[in-house]
């Protein structure tokens, strides 16, 4: 099995995470998709990280698809619960810390840009997109709907999510009014499988 993705994105991290909590054997292949000569597009044409290749030659993207297709090896220990709604409840906060992966890049790549060329509208767009994320999060955790002491896709996502804004500086202070949620990332952090998927330091 391989794994095309670079070490800094955090849904390649959550992939990783969820191989190494199973106890899959991996290749990683390092790609970095914004280079102008990179091969992601041969795994994925839409040119995005993460993809899987499975030892049968299947190729398989983005992240949630590939989070439950390693579901669907049926490999302890189970990342989604196998009731349906409570699966959906699962895969929606997964996709809530999906969405603050993605305003993260966002604000990334604009701020990549020449100054001048910047937009502040989309930057407070984007940023606003991760204040009310991580509100919720909270509050999820909270009221007990995220725990830190369980491991499953939504809190994997959470934790990838978290860590990206720490690595990029993209929300300095977050952690100032969302206790729970650093309960939460704090637990997750200190797993073997988080310490090892850390992205390198710039």
């Amino acid at each position: 099995m391989k794994l095309i993705g670079s070490y800094t994105s955090p849904f390649v991290r959550k992939i990783s995470v969820i191989l190494l909590e199973k106890g899959i054997t991996f290749e990683f292949i390092n790609e970095m998709p914004y280079n102008a000569e990179n091969g992601v597009g041969k795994y994925n044409p839409l040119g995005k990280v993460p993809a899987l290749v499975t030892g049968e030659g299947e190729c398989w993207y983005d992240s949630p698809i590939i989070a439950q297709y390693i579901e669907l090896l049926d490999i302890a220990p189970a990342m989604v619960p196998r009731e349906p709604k409570a699966a959906l409840h699962t895969r929606q906060l997964e996709a809530l810390a999906d969405g603050i992966m993605d305003a993260g890049l966002v604000i990334v790549r604009e701020l990549a840009r020449p100054v001048a060329q910047q937009s502040p509208e989309e930057l407070l767009r984007q940023r606003e997109k991760v204040t009310r994320g991580l509100d919720a999060l909270d509050g999820f955790v909270a009221d007990g709907t995220l725990k830190a002491e369980e491991l499953n896709l939504a809190t994997i996502a959470v934790a990838c999510a978290v860590g990206y804004l720490n690595f990029r500086r993209l929300s300095p202070g977050w952690c100032a009014e969302r206790p729970h949620l650093v309960k939460l990332v704090e637990t997750l952090f200190q797993r073997d499988s988080f310490a090892r998927t850390e992205p390198p330091k710039a």
